[in-house]
């Protein structure tokens, strides 16, 4: 029991770390997509830049306001949840492995929506509701896409359990076979991560931060750390679904960071999409796409099996 406590306390200070130089990763990318040099001063290169920024953050005056408790729980909880994603991946020995993860991980998606509510609700702000009401709607819209597209993926592994999507791609990667549900996947994730073009929560002319706005010290903290926290993870369950590499292999890693890649550079080219515009792609086009896509795999599956039976 020991050292189930001590490996998971391991576990998160990884996390923690990995979110922390990520931001860095971030910020030099962008600086060199618009030929500057980002932050450059302080340690080598600017390497413990995530370090002053979060002691700058935690060491802020932290006041109590009069609003309710919800108010400082919201930020905790929206970091408990974001953790409690990373439950799905066996870490080194399987201490915490759960054997149908992909009923776990669509129960904990689920429940990301309300910290964001009560968030924007106890704020008392109109920009802190806008901006939490434009994220909640986002966030179902990707989790009615999201929901059908796991549907998809366990018919296709006949199976609950995450182990299976690297058993069943050892010749041939669902990326080849599900080619455009992987880029139907993409633009999913970074509508539900709020990511550009998606950053909605976030538009500068109208909301200026959203639901972050009436957030400071360490409540804003978490909230971030839980934002990033979700790139990370989803990364990684982009490279499980549609490579099957697990276990931190050479070709993981090549391919998690790819993905980490795509999700930061995207913010550097694309410019934010119209709010209507969003709402339509998701609910009469990418929706149409993904049942038609639904009907497809099922017809290919009962035909494979009246073949070979």
């Amino acid at each position: 029991m020991k050292e189930l406590i001590l490996s998971y306390i391991f576990f998160i200070l990884l996390i923690l770390i990995s979110v922390a130089f990520l931001t860095l990763f971030e910020r030099k990318m962008l600086s060199y997509m618009q030929l500057r040099k980002g932050p450059n001063k302080l340690g080598f290169k600017g390497l413990l830049q995530p370090i002053s920024d979060a002691l700058k953050l935690l060491m802020k005056e932290f006041f109590f306001l009069n609003f309710s408790n919800i108010y400082f729980f919201s930020p905790m909880i929206m970091f408990f949840l974001s953790l409690m994603l990373w439950f799905i991946y066996p870490w080194i020995n399987q201490f915490y492995y759960i054997n149908n993860s992909m009923i776990y991980l669509m129960l904990i998606l689920s429940l990301m929506v309300y910290p964001i509510l009560l968030i924007g609700w106890v704020s008392f702000c109109n920009y802190s509701i806008l901006g939490s009401l434009r994220a909640i709607s986002q966030m179902i819209s990707f989790e009615v896409l999201l929901f059908l597209m796991f549907f998809m993926m366990m018919m296709m592994i006949e199976s609950y359990n995450m182990y299976k999507f690297n058993d069943l791609q050892m010749n041939i990667k669902f990326l080849i076979l599900l080619y455009p549900l992987y880029l139907i996947f993409l633009i999913s994730l970074l509508i539900d991560l709020n990511r550009v073009p998606f950053d909605l929560i976030e538009g500068e002319s109208e909301l200026v931060s959203g639901f972050n706005i009436e957030y400071f010290s360490s409540m804003f903290v978490l909230i971030f750390l839980s934002e990033y926290m979700n790139i990370m993870f989803m990364s990684m369950l982009l490279t499980i679904m549609f490579y099957g590499l697990m276990n931190w292999s050479i070709c993981f890693i090549f391919i998690y960071m790819s993905h980490m890649i795509f999700l930061i550079m995207i913010r550097g080219v694309l410019p934010r999409i119209r709010y209507d515009k969003l709402m339509k792609m998701c609910w009469t086009e990418l929706l149409v796409l993904i049942l038609m896509y639904l009907f497809f795999i099922y017809l290919f599956k009962e035909m494979i099996l009246i073949i070979f039976n």
